[in-house]
């Protein structure tokens, strides 16, 4: 999946424990405007179901973990995100699915740009048209 892949973030670590960074430019692939995480999570509770038009986001399990389903229109594939030292970074044009949640799961979405109601695609239909007018 050319707009899809699993990003090893660094970590720094001694007997006081570990330390992962986020910078952009780095391991970080777009200027950083936004974060948010999602916790509480309720197991058999899927959150997602959405693609973004230009977006860039990385989502890390910082605790716990968790499944994506991510989906280019013509290819699906699934990631398992169980440690703080990986990051999901998903481009623009890919649909998305959170699954499988654990107890205690922390997945933070570090994102490319602010809020945008009308930067998202929320009818999966709607997504496959998108792409079939060139938006992919």
């Amino acid at each position: 999946m050319d707009n899809c892949r699993i990003i090893e973030l660094k970590s720094f670590g001694d007997e006081r424990g570990s330390l992962v960074a986020l910078e952009m430019g780095h391991n970080v692939p777009f200027d950083i405007k936004r974060v948010y995480y999602i916790y509480d999570t309720k197991r058999n509770v899927p959150r997602g179901f959405h693609a973004h038009k230009s977006l860039e986001q990385m989502l890390i399990c910082v605790s716990g973990s968790c499944k994506i389903k991510v989906d280019d229109g013509r290819k699906e594939e699934v990631f398992e995100l169980s440690s703080p030292e990986f990051a999901l970074y998903i481009g623009k044009n890919m649909w998305r699915e959170m699954f499988n949640f654990s107890q205690g799961c922390v997945l933070m979405v570090i994102a490319s740009d602010y809020y945008k109601p009308e930067e998202y695609i929320r009818d999966y239909g709607e997504f496959i048209k998108s792409l079939e007018r060139g938006g992919g």
